[in-house]
């Protein structure tokens, strides 16, 4: 029999979808997150509909890695002990609920993490660091946010290079201790949480990449959205694939363990 492809949850979003006078609620995942899962990390993408942090051990049990994936939606400050700079600001607090809690679970039992844009937020959140709402309102950096009237091409096109730690996963990828890469996002790391180490800088300083210190499995996050032509970045590729080296390696052992009973 044919081997089972290794299993990653990617949480879903929640939004009103429909017009302006009727909506209708739905959960969505974007088809550029689950398709470099499925191609360049060669997993099966999945989604547990209405999860809550009450499932999430039995729900990691199920599967083999974990993704939080980018979003128009942003993590609530209530998270990290501010209030609300701007009130049209997008938020998701059902996800909030999920993911903050699914990021200490994935850390404590070693469950591959990937986090990407506002996952990368999350990670930094759940354990105890906090953002900046407004990157480009602040003295001396660059402004990340795309062009609102730029294509898709424009928006997800390099924006800026980031300088690795040499020592780091991501000079390995990258193969070297620079790359370019895209600027997606109006929010950004103020405080590192404790147990994360900064490995990625942008040119203004603001931190791009980070990894769990001590992680017994797979766990890294990044600012930028890798998961954009993944095949057609041998960076951002790697990254894919040895998330997805990493999600075979639990699941050999998961399916090992429950052979045993």
């Amino acid at each position: 029999m044919k081997k089972p492809p290794s299993l990653v949850w990617l949480p879903a979003d929640h939004r009103l979808l429909g017009t302006e006078e009727r909506t209708m609620p739905f959960l969505v995942l974007g088809d550029k997150y689950a398709r470099a899962v499925k191609v360049n990390a060669e997993a099966q993408p999945v989604m547990f509909p209405l999860a809550d942090a009450s499932q999430i051990d039995e729900l990691l049990s199920l599967v083999d890695g974990v993704m939080l994936t980018g979003s128009p939606s942003n993590v609530h400050p209530q998270h990290f002990g501010s209030t609300l700079a701007d009130p049209q600001l997008m938020l998701d607090e059902a996800r909030d609920s999920l993911t903050l809690a699914l990021v200490k679970a994935c850390v404590a039992q070693g469950v591959p993490l990937l986090g990407i844009c506002r996952g990368f937020q999350e990670i930094n959140v759940a354990l105890g660091g906090s953002l900046h709402q407004k990157v480009h309102n602040l003295p001396g950096y660059l402004d990340h946010r795309e062009s609102p009237d730029g294509s898709y091409e424009q928006q997800y096109a390099p924006s800026h290079a980031v300088r690795f730690a040499p020592d780091s996963a991501f000079a390995q990828w990258a193969g070297g201790e620079t790359a370019q890469v895209n600027s997606v996002h109006g929010q950004g790391i103020d405080r590192l949480a404790q147990g994360l180490r900064a490995v990625g800088h942008a040119p203004d300083g603001l931190i791009e990449a980070f990894e769990v210190i001590g992680a017994s499995a797979f766990s890294y996050a990044v600012q930028w959205h890798p998961e954009w032509k993944a095949s057609d970045n041998r960076f951002y590729a790697a990254i894919f694939k040895a998330f997805g080296e990493a999600c075979r390696v639990r699941q050999s052992s998961r399916l090992a363990d429950s052979k045993r009973f």
